[in-house]
């Protein structure tokens, strides 16, 4: 029996997947209990424009994500921090410093989100990477001043 999965199952299948299954676990579990459906011709169907909408869905978020990577990228982000007589900062800039900003900016990005291996301890110019969606990097401008 072939079903068409319509919920992740841990160790079986994925959502959109179709598998061959024993015609008794497929009758009795997957189907009973909402996780899989009949891969009949219809449900078929369903599937394959459900995967073409999923696409296209993809596609306009990567390209709203390519938008918001050209306005990040354009600006520069100021922060200020006390220096000691040397030019060495007193504490740090750190990623909740930096999605602060970026909120004031009307970014709202998840602190997840931003990808700093450690955080700001120098005067002057670094890039932060924020990872927009998958495919969409960009690539921030901090100056620490």
């Amino acid at each position: 029996m072939k079903v068409i999965f319509i919920r992740d199952l841990k160790g079986q299948g994925k959502k959109g997947e179709v598998k061959e299954v024993k015609d008794g676990y497929g009758n009795n579990f997957l189907i009973k209990n909402g996780y899989a459906v009949l891969a009949s011709s219809g449900n078929m169907t369903k599937l394959k424009n459900e995967e073409a909408r999923r696409g296209i869905e993809e596609t306009l978020k990567v390209h709203d994500m390519e938008d918001i990577k050209k306005e990040l990228e354009a600006k520069t982000f100021e922060f200020s921090a006390k220096t000691g007589k040397e030019g060495k900062m007193f504490g740090q800039i750190s990623i909740k410093q930096i999605k602060e900003a970026l909120n004031k900016e009307g970014f709202h990005i998840d602190k997840k989100q931003i990808h700093l291996d450690h955080p700001i301890q120098s005067l002057g110019t670094h890039f932060v990477e924020i990872e927009l969606h998958k495919k969409v990097i960009a690539k921030m401008k901090v100056h620490v001043k």
